[in-house]
């Protein structure tokens, strides 16, 4: 049983995921810190009123957290260019591809 379950490890090259998936997680919060403590702030100073995160708007009693949406927004397409950014220096390839 034992050589098995080291032959399925192997076989689906279980090690190399997890370390991947740990790596990436990382990588994330990496990612995600310098999107949240360094390029964030400049999006504050250059927005008028500097809080642009907690901009509603109300219709008919329903309130809207529209700042918070475009803020998510704005992460998301930041945290993409990034991750897009550092796998084209990774793969050093003039295009980035499915793999």
């Amino acid at each position: 049983m034992i050589k098995e379950f080291l032959a399925f490890l192997d076989e689906y090259k279980v090690t190399g995921l997890a370390i991947a998936v740990i790596i990436g997680a990382k990588a994330g919060d990496l990612v995600k810190a310098m999107v949240d403590q360094l390029i964030m702030p400049f999006v504050g100073i250059l927005v008028p009123g500097g809080d642009w995160r907690a901009m509603t708007f109300e219709i008919g009693g329903a309130k809207f957290g529209i700042g918070i949406f475009a803020g998510a927004l704005l992460d998301f397409i930041i945290v993409a260019f990034v991750v897009f950014t550092i796998a084209k220096m990774v793969l050093k390839q003039d295009k980035v591809t499915k793999m």
